[in-house]
């Protein structure tokens, strides 16, 4: 019953973009919080369409905090895998955004 309630609250306590606001431009992180927030209501395509990094980010964090209680063999590659894959979509999608 809590996490409907922080379901209902978490759209009212999302934070704005200062660059956004200040520049007129969006940053490389908005969408993030929209994107978590649809993730935890179970739309998994509209999280994706509103920021396309959210899942490679989100196996990083499974596949580290996966590396903190199991001894993974290739652990360092392929987390810098993964980061640099994150990285990637984050920029694409900043790019796509201006364009």
């Amino acid at each position: 019953m809590n996490l409907v309630f922080f379901l209902i609250a978490a759209k009212d306590l999302m934070l704005p973009c200062l660059s956004k606001q200040l520049l007129g431009m969006e940053c490389p992180g908005c969408g993030i919080q929209r994107s978590v927030w649809l993730l935890l209501q179970g739309e998994f395509v509209a999280a994706f369409k509103m920021y396309p990094a959210i899942y490679p980010i989100m196996g990083l964090f499974a596949f580290l905090l996966l590396d903190r209680f199991f001894r993974i063999r290739y652990a360092n590659a392929i987390s810098i895998g993964l980061m640099i894959t994150s990285v990637l979509m984050i920029l694409a999608n900043y790019v796509y955004k201006i364009l």
